[in-house]
């Protein structure tokens, strides 16, 4: 089963991979085709691994990929349902709160 959640841009429906080929340990080349018969769309589509977000605990020597720039690794983690407080925002600190 695959974990690629494609759409088809013109009508919507979902994409499925009809034959892919590993190019490199990280990258793939890979040929789509729309699942809905009436639109019938397909495309060429090439699948790289760019960045390393957490390290492997059976990491292998031949695939070393640079670490996220922290950019991504916030855009990556799930939105978290509290929203810590801002010290400084909450209340001014006095000498007589610390």
């Amino acid at each position: 089963m695959s974990t690629y959640k494609l759409v088809c841009p013109h009508c919507r429906s979902k994409v499925r991979i009809r034959t892919s080929e590993g190019v490199h340990i990280f990258l793939r080349d890979t040929y789509l085709q729309c699942t809905n018969e009436v639109c019938s769309w397909s495309c060429y589509a090439r699948f790289e691994m760019t960045y390393e977000l957490s390290p492997s605990s059976m990491p292998n020597p031949a695939a070393v990929l640079p670490p996220a720039p922290s950019r991504v690794r916030r855009e990556a983690m799930p939105p978290s349902e509290e929203e810590q407080l801002d010290l400084l925002d909450d209340e001014e600190l006095t000498d007589e709160s610390i």
